[in-house]
């Protein structure tokens, strides 16, 4: 026999590889989307009625809405802080919105075990765009020297928006940042001035699109970080709202604010879609922390749907988010998941997702069973923990149906108690009935405490001397007591 045809016979006879089953699957891209001072009941999802929100409501009822989803912390920087290093705020770095700073917040170090740094690891092109505040810049322009918080430093190839939290509050700034780069905008108006050209959160919509595009052929994680709602009310047309006969115009414009992100959010859902990628991307919406409730806003609108309490508070209306997730054929549509959960689980969620390890600590649970609708594998928390040092030091405590809330520390921990399942507004403070459960809750918050490297219990600043003081590469200055108005 010719063994030359019997070879050819057997080759023939073998199957064919193609390139593309070779291929190993996509990575999911993931685009993690947050407002600023947004209330839990400020969206059409959560039942607000006065303020359109249609393009985040199509996104509920294509995905799933989260009825205990909780912030990182009740105000910006600590929560981004919990968001990005998934460790809740008795153990995380940042606690409170840095006084004495110099520039951009009390900066992460160097070596933080961030959300980017893991997509980094796992293959992913990385991207923030919008606020930061985790760190910035010691020097200005021309030659900027970038601190060990600036998000080139923190696991994100690019980023462009403001480093400085406090430069956020004006939507009209005279620059932001891109990368290292000072990008100087065209607002020869100031803040309230006439001639303004440059809406700080269109910019960052632009650049998101362009980024999304120029990347699609990669796996691709942004953190998308809106400053919308957070005061100043700017925006450059009230749209639908200019002729509503509301008392207030900055109901109208922050009713315009919270429609124009909504808008700008469809638009890039409508940008996957055209890319052929909408079933290859998670997309998660969220809020810092609870509305601001200024100017007659929360009462207006109802913006804490309810829920007692706003911005810096522990109450419900404080640290409860009104977080969704979308990404067809993987995330169940129309599902309301009352799983409880926290900022800090979007880390090790991420790790799962990648097959990356977190590196080093996370007080985070993975929720990627819920997202796919698995809730019969989801790990349950023992219980979430908070504590702020701004204003009055405040710290609580969500264990099980139970709510436990110190509102001041200086005077001792002293618990209020709430049923969450009988009292979701918390009306009626229970410690008294139940003082087992205060004692557990009790238990928790001296558990989960660890000092702070910059703030004692008494919510002084523990470089608050005589002089300033060097703290991981960055030097603090005291700081300044407001002077008294003379009576």
């Amino acid at each position: 026999m010719n063994t030359k045809l019997i070879f050819m016979s057997c080759l023939a006879a073998l199957p064919v590889i193609s390139a593309q089953a070779e291929e190993a699957p996509r990575k999911p891209n993931v685009i993690y989307i947050l407002a600023d001072d947004l209330g839990y009941g400020e969206v059409g999802y959560n039942g607000q009625e006065m303020i359109q929100t249609p393009e985040l409501d199509t996104l509920a009822d294509e995905g799933m809405t989260f009825s205990a989803h909780y912030c990182g912390n009740a105000v910006c920087a600590p929560t981004r802080c919990s968001l990005m290093t998934g460790l809740h705020p008795g153990h995380a770095y940042i606690r409170a919105n840095s006084p004495g700073y110099p520039n951009g917040q009390t900066p992460l170090p160097e070596g933080t075990e961030t959300v980017g740094a893991l997509m980094q690891r796992a293959g992913y092109t990385t991207a923030i765009i919008g606020k930061w505040g985790l760190g910035g810049v010691l020097e200005d322009v021309p030659d900027p020297v970038l601190n060990s918080g600036h998000p080139n430093k923190q696991g994100f190839d690019h980023f462009f928006g403001y480093l400085d939290q406090r430069k956020a509050h004006n939507y009209y700034p005279d620059h932001l940042w891109r990368n290292d780069e000072f990008v100087e905008l065209n607002n020869p108006g100031g803040a309230w001035g006439k001639g303004n050209q440059d809406y700080s959160h269109d910019l960052m919509t632009e650049e998101a699109i362009t980024w999304i595009t120029e990347h699609q052929d990669e796996p691709m994680f942004l953190y998308l970080a809106y400053c919308i709602p957070h005061t100043h009310w700017q925006v450059p047309e009230l749209g639908s709202y200019a002729d509503q006969d509301w008392p207030e115009e900055r109901f109208k414009i922050q009713a315009a604010m919270v429609t124009r992100m909504d808008r700008d959010i469809g638009r890039i859902k409508r940008l996957l879609a055209e890319l052929g990628l909408a079933e290859d991307t998670l997309i998660i919406f969220n809020s810092d922390n609870g509305a601001h409730g200024q100017g007659g806003t929360r009462e207006f609108f109802d913006t804490t749907a309810g829920l007692k309490g706003k911005k810096r508070l522990m109450t419900e209306g404080g640290v409860r988010s009104p977080m969704l997730a979308y990404w067809p054929g993987t995330v169940p549509a129309g599902v309301r998941s009352d799983h409880i959960s926290a900022f800090w689980d979007f880390l090790p969620t991420m790790a799962e997702l990648t097959g990356e390890p977190v590196d080093g600590r996370t007080d985070g649970l993975s929720m990627l069973p819920t997202l796919r609708g698995q809730s019969e594998l989801q790990q349950q928390h023992k219980y979430l923990y908070w504590e702020l040092y701004e204003g009055r030091p405040n710290c609580g405590v969500r264990m099980g149906k139970w709510k436990g809330i110190v509102l001041d520390r200086r005077n001792g921990m002293q618990i209020e108690l709430y049923d969450l399942e009988a009292d979701e507004t918390e009306e009626v403070n229970v410690a008294a009935q139940y003082p087992e459960v205060v004692e557990e809750i009790r238990k928790a918050m001296l558990e989960a405490h660890e000092p702070s490297p910059f703030w004692g219990k008494d919510n002084q600043p523990l470089y608050n001397g005589p002089a300033a003081c060097e703290l991981n590469g960055v030097t603090y200055v005291p700081r300044v007591p407001k002077k008294k108005k003379a009576q």
